[in-house]
Protein backbone atom coordinates (compact mmCIF):
# COMPACT_ATOMS: atom_id res chain seq x y z
CA UNK A 1 0.00 0.00 0.00
CA UNK A 2 1.34 3.41 -0.93
CA UNK A 3 1.46 6.30 1.52
CA UNK A 4 -1.38 8.81 1.29
CA UNK A 5 0.46 12.11 0.90
CA UNK A 6 -1.95 15.00 1.44
CA UNK A 7 0.80 17.47 0.46
CA UNK A 8 0.44 16.43 -3.20
CA UNK A 9 -1.59 18.91 -5.30
CA UNK A 10 -3.59 16.09 -6.93
CA UNK A 11 -4.69 14.72 -3.55
CA UNK A 12 -5.62 18.22 -2.34
CA UNK A 13 -7.63 18.85 -5.53
CA UNK A 14 -9.67 15.66 -5.05
CA UNK A 15 -10.11 16.54 -1.36
CA UNK A 16 -11.53 19.90 -2.50
CA UNK A 17 -14.01 18.19 -4.84
CA UNK A 18 -15.03 15.90 -1.96
CA UNK A 19 -15.37 18.66 0.64
CA UNK A 20 -17.31 20.98 -1.69
CA UNK A 21 -19.46 18.09 -3.02
CA UNK A 22 -18.67 19.19 -6.58
CA UNK A 23 -20.13 17.12 -9.38
CA UNK A 24 -17.28 15.61 -11.42
CA UNK A 25 -16.61 13.59 -14.55
CA UNK A 26 -14.15 10.74 -14.18
CA UNK A 27 -12.87 9.26 -17.42
CA UNK A 28 -11.34 5.82 -17.18
CA UNK A 29 -8.55 4.42 -19.33
CA UNK A 30 -11.23 2.18 -20.89
CA UNK A 31 -12.92 5.39 -22.19
CA UNK A 32 -15.89 4.93 -19.81
CA UNK A 33 -17.12 8.28 -18.47
CA UNK A 34 -18.56 8.32 -14.95
CA UNK A 35 -20.50 11.24 -13.46
CA UNK A 36 -21.19 11.93 -9.82
CA UNK A 37 -19.81 13.20 -6.53
CA UNK A 38 -16.63 11.92 -4.89
CA UNK A 39 -17.49 10.82 -1.35
CA UNK A 40 -14.07 9.57 -0.21
CA UNK A 41 -10.58 8.66 -1.37
CA UNK A 42 -7.72 6.57 -0.06
CA UNK A 43 -4.26 5.80 -1.48
CA UNK A 44 -5.67 3.19 -3.89
CA UNK A 45 -9.27 4.11 -4.68
CA UNK A 46 -11.83 6.85 -5.10
CA UNK A 47 -15.50 6.28 -4.28
CA UNK A 48 -17.94 8.06 -6.60
CA UNK A 49 -21.65 8.41 -5.88
CA UNK A 50 -23.53 8.51 -9.18
CA UNK A 51 -26.79 10.41 -9.88
CA UNK A 52 -28.77 7.28 -8.84
CA UNK A 53 -26.99 7.27 -5.44
CA UNK A 54 -25.02 4.14 -6.33
CA UNK A 55 -21.48 4.07 -4.96
CA UNK A 56 -18.78 3.12 -7.47
CA UNK A 57 -15.32 2.11 -6.28
CA UNK A 58 -12.68 3.25 -8.79
CA UNK A 59 -9.06 2.15 -8.67
CA UNK A 60 -6.81 5.20 -9.08
CA UNK A 61 -4.61 3.48 -11.66
CA UNK A 62 -7.65 3.13 -13.97
CA UNK A 63 -8.36 6.89 -14.12
CA UNK A 64 -7.44 8.94 -17.18
CA UNK A 65 -8.73 12.24 -15.73
CA UNK A 66 -11.08 13.90 -13.25
CA UNK A 67 -12.67 17.25 -13.99
CA UNK A 68 -15.46 19.34 -12.49
CA UNK A 69 -18.80 19.04 -14.25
Amino acid sequence: MSEFNTDLPSIRKVQGYTKDKNSVEIKLLTNDLLLGTIIWQDPNCICLQDPNNLQILIWRHSIAFIRPK
